[in-house]
């Protein structure tokens, strides 16, 4: 399938594109400043592009002289410092492109918008263990983020939470996949490597779930225990 990828550049945008053209599929590699992280492979095409610029979006996912249409497109987009109205503004432009065009998307969000494993009636973003108060203004971008997902009645949509620790290491395909509560790995850690939350969106993208909102977490100890 050809995936489109905006915010390309990016820690987790890099990863799920290098996922992806590793198994075959073309890549839209979409970003202000796209680079060629991959020399030589035809599978991957940057397009410089601005995520709130609705004409440009609509172009790249619409397909070019460059490249195909867009069958998916996934979207990592993130500000420091954080910026919700950005956020929820490029949200919802690549929401209703992708709605008009018939094209699923897959909206790499935040931990905060899922329930605390210690009281599911709890938030992430309101349980200080997971959240401290420096990030809150983060965790709270991301459950926007959420909510303008839930709201689009005509998107096809589905968005993933990472698990509260999300850092580059090993890709190994190994995880477990939930739904709307924070997991909590064999360590009694919630993380995952940038590299394996690729795999897990790669896999969802060909092979969808049931779920509008789900989340992995790594199967197995941190490297560090």
């Amino acid at each position: 399938m050809t995936i489109a990828v905006l915010g390309a550049t990016g820690m987790v945008g890099s990863r799920v594109i290098n996922e992806a053209s590793a198994r075959g599929h073309q890549v839209i590699a979409l970003s202000r400043n796209p680079t060629r992280e991959n020399p030589g492979n035809p599978n991957v095409t940057p397009v410089a592009i601005d995520a709130n610029d609705s004409h440009a979006v609509r172009e790249a996912l619409a397909g070019s002289a460059s490249h195909g249409a867009a069958d998916a497109v996934v979207l990592t987009v993130r500000t420091m410092p954080v910026d919700e109205e950005f956020l929820v503004g490029a949200t919802r432009t690549v929401l209703d492109i992708a709605a008009r065009l018939g094209i699923r998307v897959l909206v790499i969000g935040g931990a905060g918008a899922l329930r605390s494993p210690d009281d599911r009636n709890l938030l992430v973003a309101d349980d200080p263990a997971y959240v401290p108060a420096e990030i809150r203004a983060v965790a709270a971008a991301g459950i926007a983020q959420l909510r303008t997902c839930q709201s689009h009645a005509d998107a096809d949509c589905v968005y993933l939470s990472p698990p509260a620790l999300l850092e580059p290491g090993v890709r190994t395909g190994r995880y477990r996949r939930g739904t709307d509560t924070l997991l909590i790995s064999a360590d009694g850690q919630s993380w995952i490597s940038t590299e394996d939350l690729a795999a897990a969106v790669v896999d969802e993208l060909e092979t969808p779930g049931p779920d509008h909102l789900f989340t992995v977490v790594h199967h197995g100890e941190h490297p560090s225990a």
